[in-house]
């Protein structure tokens, strides 16, 4: 792609929108980014609960290995587009300064080149598009500019597929909730307060998630038995 296409780009946009779950968005953000850009791989960093960062999706396991050592290291250009809120180029992996560490251990596994995107919302910082060269200097500006571009539509697109996975969770559990409150209800003749009392309490007793304990529930049609102190 030579430079920046609006009407191209809207189009990947409404086609992300369109996947059925996170997976599959994640698994067309990367290959839409490599018939972009001419990367060799490409891999998707995202940010956890209490900092916890994860390779969601990565086209080769070079690439998981690459992120898995910049986790271990504490440095690595990922990892700084999430931190510095930036785009960062690596045009050789192995003697690069600012990654005096991992950048030879990346160029070890025959990822020479790279561009690192941050991922984000107005709201918060989503994670990192990762993309690889087995070449030296494979990215020009021109990249680094539809990189930029992508990055922001693959952003919306996977931050609204994460919310509505979300949203299909809580209303699952609901659901489950709502199957064992009327087991409860039907087997001992309490009202619906009461039994979502007894669910709540056995989840807190217990250190189990209230909604592991509604499928237990509905699997057994009773209450689980008390654990035993460990």
């Amino acid at each position: 792609m030579d430079e920046p296409d609006a009407d191209l780009f809207a189009d990947i946009a409404l086609e992300l929108h369109q996947q059925a779950n996170v997976e599959r968005t994640l698994e067309r953000i990367v290959e839409y980014a490599q018939d972009a850009t001419g990367c060799d791989e490409a891999g998707v960093m995202l940010l956890r609960a209490r900092g916890r960062i994860e390779t969601a999706f990565a086209t080769h396991s070079r690439v998981a290995e690459a992120d898995r050592l910049q986790m271990d290291i504490g440095e690595g250009p990922c990892l700084q587009a999430m931190w510095d809120h930036d785009i960062f180029r690596v045009d050789d992996t192995s003697s690069d300064p600012r990654w005096p560490t991992w950048g030879p251990k990346a160029a070890d596994l025959g990822l020479c080149s790279l561009l690192a995107v941050r991922l984000f919302t107005p709201q918060q910082t989503i994670g990192a598009l990762n993309l690889y060269g087995e070449q030296l200097k494979t990215f020009t500006d021109d990249d680094v500019d539809v990189a930029d571009i992508f990055g922001r539509h693959a952003s919306v697109a996977l931050a609204a597929s994460r919310e509505e996975a979300g949203l299909r969770e809580a209303i699952g559990a609901r659901h489950l909730i709502g199957l064992a409150q009327g087991i409860l209800m039907e087997r001992h003749g309490l009202d619906a307060d009461r039994a979502f009392q007894v669910l709540r309490r056995y989840s807190q007793q217990h250190n189990v998630k209230l909604r592991e304990v509604a499928e237990l529930v509905v699997e057994t049609r009773q209450l689980p038995p008390p654990r035993e102190p460990r």
